[in-house]
């Protein structure tokens, strides 16, 4: 494993020291964020519901008419590549970001862009990024939007409405925001997915100004499995205050309890049964399946 400061960066099939890896000043995704992305993690040498996670990017792509230049295979293959080339294996996050490309002139118009889409491959060491043990939460003022004005469907790089809530969360000493949609209903946090447990069953905000995400959905699947009531409702302000158990969901954060949320303590104000149950089912899935990355050491 290289270090932090000698990592090589793919961009559009060169791998790159990160002192060079640079984009153009007038890539549309340095100009406007448009962008399409992806958050992928690797466990133990293999790549986590990658090919999920690339017909994510292809499907973003499609919505917004970034014309992928690159077949699911070819974008595998640099994902390996970049991967072997930092010797990565375990506890990765890795960044796919694929821009619309660069502009012959500034602004936002897409028909300004004359080439080619560009692709980001960034890889890192990182492991989840919360405490395993809970987080808090206070609920943001930002709203996410609604599918008229910016479809959540969409894993795409304008990322400022999060990052706002993401602000409001740092100046309350907390480790996130929940986002409400414009009917007042609970849809995500800043970063995450949301769910709230009650009685032992489980509930999830509708994705309808949500990211549908993929973590999400494996929580959603194997809970169901498992024999956990799971379903997707309407969540409001009061049922994360009454919640015998709170979590969240996403790729870089994979399976995390909520023990307080705006100062009042959820539950016991510790991890819960159902909790742990759903994080020990997404921890053997991360140790049995996924994408194995061809070459990577046995011990990995």
């Amino acid at each position: 494993m290289v270090s932090s400061s000698d990592l090589l960066v793919y961009i559009n099939g060169q791998l790159l020291p990160r002192p060079e890896a640079r984009i153009s000043v007038f890539d549309a995704s340095f100009q406007s964020g448009d962008n399409v992305w992806e958050g992928i993690r690797v466990y133990r040498g293999r790549v986590f519901e990658l090919d999920a996670h690339i017909s994510r990017l292809y499907d973003s792509a499609k919505a917004v008419d970034i014309r992928v230049h690159l077949t699911p295979e070819q974008i595998k293959e640099a994902v390996f590549a970049t991967l072997r080339a930092n010797r990565l294996f375990d506890e990765t996050h890795i960044r796919l970001i694929l821009t619309r490309g660069e502009r012959r002139t500034a602004g936002m118009n897409p028909a300004f862009v004359t080439g080619p889409p560009s692709l980001v491959i960034l890889a890192e060491r990182k492991p989840p990024i919360f405490n395993r043990a809970g987080i808090r939460l206070v609920t943001s003022s930002v709203r996410r939007p609604l599918p008229d004005v910016l479809n959540p469907q969409i894993h795409h790089g304008n990322q400022l409405n999060s990052i706002l809530a993401k602000i409001e969360a740092n100046h309350a000493g907390v480790d996130g925001g929940v986002m409400l949609d414009h009917h007042g209903f609970v849809a995500e946090t800043d970063s995450t997915n949301i769910f709230v447990v009650k009685g032992g069953e489980i509930a999830t905000p509708w994705p309808t100004a949500c990211l549908h995400g993929i973590t999400r959905g494996l929580v959603m699947r194997e809970a169901a499995a498992a024999g956990i009531p799971m379903q997707e409702r309407d969540v409001s302000l009061a049922d994360l205050y009454a919640a015998d158990e709170l979590f969240v969901t996403g790729t870089i954060a994979e399976i995390v309890p909520v023990v307080e949320f705006n100062g009042r303590a959820i539950g016991p104000g510790v991890a819960g049964p159902i909790t742990l149950r759903v994080a020990e089912l997404y921890r053997k899935l991360t140790e049995t399946t996924g994408t194995v990355i061809p070459d990577a050491p046995a011990s990995a």
